[in-house]
């Protein structure tokens, strides 16, 4: 199991998305002392240096969820097929779930301001986005691996 190249890079999408629930900030958009903070958390309102709990999503549910996900993905290295197929399903659910965090960073401002607004990215969003090429790259070596089976069964 350790030989495999996918598993490494199963393991560091959980490394990544690990990461994020930590509590990292994922962007924040800011407008003078005013600015709201999004994280794993949900979104928190800041006036200066007080910080209140604005909009409560628990968004580490997912990403627990992902997790755990990747990792029972990982561990079903016996049965390649289901491993190809929950790996080409996690691939799509990350990118569904990065899309979502784009979308949503990008027209968040209009939600919280009525003006122009800066936008900070944060650590989180770094570790967030780049499990993404990870899991792809646990794709291409599950297909990899599937595909050299098969070519084994072809000789026998």
């Amino acid at each position: 199991m350790i030989q495999r190249i996918q598993s490494i890079y199963f393991s560091l999408v959980i490394v990544c998305l690990g990461m994020t629930t930590t509590g990292m900030e994922f962007f924040r958009f800011v407008q003078g002392d005013e600015y709201y903070l999004f994280s794993v958390y949900g979104i928190q309102k800041g006036q200066g240096t007080a910080l209140s709990m604005y909009n409560n999503i628990p968004i580490y549910l997912s990403v627990i969820a992902l997790c755990l996900f990747t990792f029972v993905t990982l561990m079903s290295y016996k049965n390649i097929k289901r491993q190809l197929k929950w790996a080409r399903t996690l691939f799509y659910l990350y990118v569904f779930c990065v899309i979502g965090f784009l979308i949503f960073s990008t027209v968040g401002k209009g939600m919280f301001f009525e003006s122009e607004a800066s936008q900070e990215l944060g650590m989180g969003y770094l570790f967030f986005v780049a499990g993404l090429p990870f899991s792809f790259l646990a794709l291409i070596g599950v297909k990899k691996d599937k595909n050299l089976l098969d070519s084994l069964n072809r000789l026998r």
